[in-house]
């Protein structure tokens, strides 16, 4: 049981890194981020793919907290 949930750890965090890598940027460029942008504060939903995105980044660290729980209880 140990095994299973370790490897579907793993499994998670992979896929968690390749979700949150492929999400696109909120910036135009990384320098309004250390300059201070005005689009820093403004509130934009999500759409399309980028709000599928968010809802499996989700999923999958809410998943990954919860077998880390699992994990510490074995």
């Amino acid at each position: 049981m140990y095994d299973f949930f370790t490897n579907l750890m793993v499994i998670l965090s992979i896929f968690s890194i390749i979700v949150i890598a492929i999400q696109p940027t909120k910036t135009k460029s990384s320098s309004n981020a250390f300059m201070g942008g005005s689009e820093l504060f403004t509130q934009t939903k999500a759409r399309g793919f980028e709000a599928f995105l968010l809802k499996v980044t989700v999923v999958c660290l809410t998943l990954f907290i919860a077998i880390a729980l699992i994990l510490v209880n074995i």
